[in-house]
């Protein structure tokens, strides 16, 4: 088989402000697997935890490198293809890109969308939250109206039904609950919005805020600890009135064992397990050990979130917004409906260029 491998560059319409610091693009990474004359697509986006940042380049790097070991291989060998990937270490970011590749090109030989050759029911799929990032107060309120349709900016969605908050502000606690009530006043009729403070609290703070989101009427917490700081979880795990996720914490199956004493759940992402063969392995160790499940992303295009999309008919939980905020998303997959993204009926990952 032949891989080629294509950048590209993306723009948020609202740039996204975490704990760690603000986005507002991205160089993105595209791969085309050709074999037999069918042609299956992946991404890869950069994406930066702990020491070792993944960038674009490193990502384009490491699928450069195992291009050649491709050739003398087809699409079907996967067991093959995996020893590589893992003999070569290919990083997690250009291994999910290949593997997503690989998937849509298996979907496409057998004339099936991924949901169906699974054996999934779109109809479990629930809604996807759309995300707020860090903002004072004002700001934040308004991000709202928008995605609700009542803004100064006219977003193309109906039916958003969950918010993800981002906290964890520099600025501290008094910070980040002056913005939590500044969201929560803007949408009264969203019962379901969760907290994600990407690793932006002390214990002391998330004991503190997890009773004071509690009282708001939080769904749960996502990442209340930095990465490296486990240790201090199962203390808040008794103490929480609220279900802990991680994030950070938790890319591969390996790691869920672990935590499945200390947290309620754990946010699945395409660049950190490495693609969907990790994805859903990761699905089933997580329900083994007692475990809900949520999907995550990126600065992730259509095409990205239309893979996960396939598979989430298996999560609790949804935050596949990020090709909602892009304003020059070159894919066109999945569709927003009722506040859900639904994967189509054309085989493979059902993606196609703008």
């Amino acid at each position: 088989m032949q891989l080629r491998i294509a950048t590209f560059t993306v723009h948020k319409r609202f740039a996204l402000t975490i704990s760690r610091g603000t986005t507002a693009q991205t160089t993105n990474v595209w791969v085309e697997v050709e074999h037999d004359g069918i042609r299956g697509w992946g991404e890869a986006s950069p994406f930066s935890i702990g020491e070792q940042p993944q960038t674009t380049e490193a990502i384009a790097r490491s699928l450069q490198t195992i291009a050649p070991l491709l050739k003398a291989l087809s699409p079907l060998e996967r067991q093959r293809i995996d020893r590589l990937l893992t003999d070569n270490r290919i990083l997690s970011g250009a291994r999910a890109a290949l593997d997503i590749a690989l998937h849509d090109w298996a979907g496409k030989h057998a004339n099936l969308p991924l949901w169906q050759l699974w054996g999934l029911d779109r109809d479990r799929i629930v809604p996807t939250s759309v995300t707020i990032g860090i903002n004072p107060p004002e700001v934040a309120q308004q991000r709202v109206w928008d995605w609700l349709g009542r803004g100064t900016v006219a977003l193309p969605f109906q039916g958003i039904q969950a918010l993800k908050v981002k906290l964890g502000s520099p600025e501290g606690m008094a910070a980040d609950q002056a913005m939590f009530q500044a969201v929560r006043s803007a949408a009264p009729q969203i019962t379901q919005i969760s907290v994600d403070a990407n690793g932006g609290w002390s214990l002391t703070e998330a004991l503190r805020m997890a009773d004071w989101l509690a009282e708001q009427g939080v769904t749960y917490i996502e990442q209340p600890l930095a990465k490296g700081q486990e240790g201090d979880l199962p203390e808040l795990y008794r103490h929480s009135p609220l279900p802990i996720f991680v994030d950070e914490s938790c890319f591969t199956s390996y790691d869920i064992l672990p935590l499945a004493d200390r947290v309620h759940g754990i946010n699945i992402k395409l660049m950190k397990s490495g693609g969907l063969t990790e994805a859903t392995r990761m699905i089933h160790t997580a329900r083994a050990c007692g475990l809900k499940v949520m999907f995550g992303c990126y600065s992730d295009s259509s095409l990205l979130n239309t893979a996960l999309a396939h598979l989430s008919p298996l999560a609790d939980y949804l935050d596949l917004d990020s090709h909602l905020n892009l304003v020059d998303d070159p894919f066109i997959g999945a569709s927003f409906q009722h506040g859900r993204v639904i994967p189509n009926n054309f085989p493979g990952l059902g993606i196609s260029k703008v």
